[in-house]
């Protein structure tokens, strides 16, 4: 697949065959052990090269390798991994980087299951951890030790839609040896690269807006060969959360129309972003695409496509809530994101206090004066602006 070909063109063309007869979609391959040669690959992770044949289903399948090759192709990089989550992603890609003694820098707001992961098992194995408000260039200076390992980022991060200066961080991470991961699952490949950035690492939950169907879960990890040929020993066959073919042929499906998809997001969200800011009874608006984004300049610089995700405060927020689950006919109350479907939910600051770190009390005073009484998260989906518009209006009123 020639790399002069647009995006959305490679998505839907790659891999094809050129035969006469051959399938024009990537074939389904659900078998879990495959023919092997006495002097082939042995039984053990560490026999297993990059041109090792098929083997077992836990080392790697023609389907799932399909899909990890067109999603190092989407970002840039070298290879990727896929695992079975996107928590798997992100749980094999610390465990692999990260041990007694070593020191990781981590952004002090991000996806709850990563916050309580770190904040738990990385330092029970004596993994030594600090967060930062990573935003704020001379908060990571100052984190960054000679025994820190990693850097690991989310941009935007969830929920608060705050973003980070990968470039930045990157350089001032390099300086001291460590290496940088990013949790891109919000932007997507379609907005965001971080491998261009300098980052090391790039991460996403396929459940999401890549898989884009609400169908699917999935994780991915893409960098450097060596680096993930080490990874997939490590934390993918020895640890065992691998991605099934079936998900794996359905993800496939995804991409070839995730650069349309992302386009119909972000148009709506301007328009939903630009209604609540307007509302009366909605303060505090965060969205990248928009002005009053706090680092529109750095969203204008960074990303490509600001995405379907909105973040806003509103008068008497828990009362709020109520009215959403109760009276929302085209917008769901539930949780997730990068759905067909728009969703929203109500986290209250002391719910987003639970599942993050544990701040300074400087940080948590600065974070309860922007969060007032909780947020509220607004992925929009695919249905069109003024059913949304006018459904969100209508659940609104007092």
């Amino acid at each position: 697949m020639t790399s002069e070909w647009d995006v959305r063109t490679r998505l839907v063309r790659a891999d094809e065959a050129d035969e006469e007869g051959a399938p024009l979609n990537t074939p389904l391959v659900l078998s879990t052990t495959f023919r092997a040669h006495p002097e082939g690959v042995g039984f053990s992770a560490v026999d297993m090269g990059e041109q090792s044949p098929f083997f077992y289903a836990r080392w790697s399948t023609p389907t799932v390798r399909t899909l990890e090759r067109r999603l190092a192709d989407l970002e840039g990089g070298e290879d990727a991994l896929c695992f079975a989550s996107g928590m798997a992603a992100i749980t094999g890609l610390l465990l692999h980087l990260l041990g007694p003694g070593t020191h990781l820098v981590i952004s002090d707001v991000c996806y709850a299951g990563t916050a309580e992961f770190v904040r738990g098992t990385l330092r029970r194995y004596g993994v030594d951890v600090t967060p930062v408000d990573t935003s704020d260039l001379e908060q990571v200076r100052a984190a960054l030790r000679p025994n820190t390992r990693l850097v690991y980022l989310e941009s935007p991060c969830n929920p608060v839609l705050k973003l980070t200066d990968i470039e930045a961080v990157a350089t001032l991470a390099h300086g001291v040896g460590a290496r940088v991961a990013v949790d891109a699952t919000l932007a997507t490949p379609i907005g965001l690269q971080p491998l261009a950035l300098g980052a090391d690492f790039v991460l996403h939950s396929l459940t999401k807006y890549i898989g884009g169907h609400g169908d699917v879960l999935g994780g991915v990890v893409v960098g450097g060969r060596a680096e993930l040929a080490a990874l997939r020993q490590d934390s993918l066959i020895h640890l065992g959360a691998v991605l099934n073919p079936f998900p794996a042929w359905l993800l496939l499906r995804s991409l070839a129309t995730l650069p349309q998809r992302m386009a119909a997001h972000e148009a709506t969200a301007r328009e939903v972003a630009a209604f609540l800011e307007n509302h009366p009874r909605v303060h505090h608006v965060l969205y990248p695409g928009r002005d009053s984004h706090p680092q529109a300049a750095l969203a204008r610089r960074q990303l490509r496509n600001t995405s379907g995700m909105i973040a806003f405060q509103a008068e008497d927020a828990p009362a709020v809530a109520r009215r959403l689950a109760e009276r929302l006919k085209v917008v769901h109350y539930a949780v997730s994101l990068g759905k067909p479907h728009s969703l929203v939910f109500y986290l209250p600051t002391d719910e987003l206090q639970r599942t993050s770190f544990q701040l300074s009390p400087a940080l948590l005073a600065r974070y309860r004066a922007w969060a007032g009484d909780g947020i509220f998260r607004l992925s929009i989906g695919l249905e069109a602006p003024a059913d949304i518009i006018r459904d969100l209006d209508q659940a609104l009123a007092p």
